[in-house]
């Protein structure tokens, strides 16, 4: 596997005192990685994730919560010209701190032992600790034996799940009639008559002994009728607020089937959460979202879903790959640096990024645009110039399209215009519009295949399977191509799922296929397309709200009727 090769640390001395490490050895890093949103991870984290050789983790979800937020995708396998296979990972290495090699539950000195290995070797150890390292967590034990072997360490606080969690639920721990909160872990030797006044509790641990623990605050003094939250995986798309009293909150946490881990909050402060919820109430809160496009393609849609409540999920439908005959490619590039050129004009990312393909293939680089006018169809292409050391000298005022760019394209002038002359690198299945209405300024134009697009492979078995039985909640479509390609490689969608497509024309294709639209963009960009989802869905809980019925998900059919969740 191919991997980040460790940098020994030469000047490892400790913030705790101690010693100098010795030359060689390692450095620590003790970094908390919040409760579980990876948008709640510092930039000192991501700073020090980003340069470790070893992320020593506690948690299942680490290394996905870490290659998440630093972007870092799964390994991949390339074969070379000799058919060996190599494992290909650019993520550091991952080593499970939460359980031994037998399969058990690793103790405190059990795991400073696997840090104090790494860090000897003379690597630079991320040890990565739900929520803060030094708030109920075993950070301080774990530091303590790298002072004893004299290995350097720092420690990074995190986000604590004692404060994130509730405010995620809507819930404030301080208000002005309010200022006195307590956190306590749930352990057997509580004394719960030494929390018999009405200071906010926030309670860790308490899913287990929740029952025990509301008897002895009421047996303590505590009103029965005492407001209780408990939520359960707080900060992520999968949290859930039970609200509730001491009197009933463990046989309403049992119906809601709440399990750990869980935030649970005793206080009058819980009864604000009526008017200051805010995560679990985002009209797509929770919404498994199929986006056919690749993560390349998908960012600023996917991130858009996000800021909704919705959790993306890209489903390539499209393959790019180079031209069956690449003969014109390199006719027209050689004709670009011979100044055969006035205009080169980019109708996508794709065509950037085949016509820099094709550059370095020759060994040259952006100084060969020299004298060249450079058009984009939209702000993503002229990002992609950007990022190429260009910049666009026409993009769109108006629709950001092929229409919009030719509304802003000069007419030929054969006195200002030494060149009639236009390169446009496109698709080969990209339509001819365009061409036309530059002929019809004046202009000629070297109309080149430069990549075509083909149907992706079919996704994995259970993203088939979850496309079929409508375990999505919607499919976000953004072209007739990407409905065709999507039926194609992976099925209809279910009709529960919800259909949302960026203009009349995908609906059309969509309708064709036999799918139901629900919801069509006012006008054809992915911000107009989410936010016409977003507005459908926050339409749907109202009605939900309002009809006296639980919010559910379109994927929720056969909601349970014990559940009592709070919305």
């Amino acid at each position: 596997m191919t991997r980040r090769t460790a940098t020994p640390s030469t000047t490892a001395t400790s913030t705790g005192g101690a010693a100098g490490a010795p030359e060689g050895t390692g450095w620590v890093s003790f970094v908390g990685s919040g409760p579980g949103d990876p948008g709640l991870l510092t930039v000192r984290a991501l700073d020090l994730l980003r340069d470790a050789d070893v992320v020593v983790t506690e948690a299942p979800d680490h290394e996905l919560l870490v290659r998440s937020a630093l972007g870092i995708p799964t390994p991949t396998v390339v074969k070379d010209a000799d058919g060996v296979e190599t494992v290909v990972d650019t993520a550091p290495t991952f080593v499970d701190g939460g359980f031994g090699e037998d399969g058990q539950p690793l103790t405190h000195a059990a795991r400073a032992k696997v840090v104090l290995k790494h860090a000897r070797s003379g690597a630079r150890v991320v040890r990565l600790m739900t929520g803060d390292p030094f708030l109920y967590a075993s950070g301080p034990e774990e530091a303590q034996a790298c002072v004893k072997a004299g290995i350097g360490f720092e420690i990074v606080p995190g986000v604590s799940s004692a404060t994130a969690v509730p405010a995620y639920a809507g819930i404030p721990l301080t208000t002005r009639n309010h200022r006195e909160v307590t956190v306590v872990a749930c352990t057997d030797k509580v004394d719960w008559n030494a929390y018999a006044d009405g200071r906010t509790l926030v309670l860790l641990s308490s899913v287990g002994p929740i029952a025990e623990v509301a008897s002895a605050l009421v047996a303590a003094g505590r009103a029965a009728t005492t407001p209780v939250a408990m939520t359960r995986v707080g900060t992520t798309t999968d949290q859930v607020t039970v609200t509730s009293t001491l009197e009933h909150i463990a046989a309403d946490a049992r119906a809601a089937r709440i399990q750990p881990p869980a935030v649970t909050v005793v206080g009058e402060v819980v009864d604000l959460r009526e008017t200051l919820s805010w995560f679990e109430t985002k009209p797509l809160f929770g919404w498994r979202a199929l986006v056919p496009r690749t993560k390349d393609q998908a960012g600023a849609l996917s991130a858009r879903l996000r800021g909704y409540g919705a959790v993306p999920e890209e489903v390539p439908t499209i393959s790019v790959e180079p031209p069956r005959n690449p003969q014109q490619m390199d006719k027209a590039v050689r004709g670009l640096v011979e100044g055969r050129y006035e205009w080169i004009a980019f109708t996508s990312v794709n065509a950037v990024r085949a016509v820099r393909e094709k550059f370095e293939e020759y060994g040259l680089d952006a100084r060969a645009f020299s004298g060249l006018k450079i058009a984009a169809v939209g702000d993503k292409t002229a990002e992609a110039i950007a990022a190429w050391g260009l910049r666009a000298d026409l993009v769109p005022s108006g629709e950001q399209s092929a229409a919009g760019l030719l509304e802003d394209w000069p007419e030929y002038d054969d006195v200002l215009d030494p060149i009639n002359r236009v390169f446009l690198p496109r698709a080969d299945i990209a339509t001819e519009n365009l061409v036309a209405g530059l002929v019809d300024k004046g202009w000629e134009c070297d109309d080149v295949t430069a990549y075509r697009t083909v149907r992706a492979a079919p996704p994995a078995a259970p993203v088939r399977d979850a496309i079929k039985t409508g375990k999505f909640d919607a499919v976000v479509f953004t072209s007739s191509s990407t409905v065709r390609n999507l039926v194609g490689i992976a099925g209809k969608p279910h009709p529960s799922t919800v259909i949302a497509v960026i203009g009349p024309a995908t609906a059309k294709t969509a309708e064709e296929h036999g799918l139901r639209v629900d919801v069509m963009a006012p006008s054809p960009s992915m911000e107009a397309l989410v936010d016409a989802l977003a507005d459908f869905g926050a339409t749907r809980r109202l009605g939900l709200l309002e009809s006296g019925q639980p919010v559910t998900k379109p994927s929720d059919r056969k909601a349970s009727a014990r559940r009592k969740v709070s919305n």
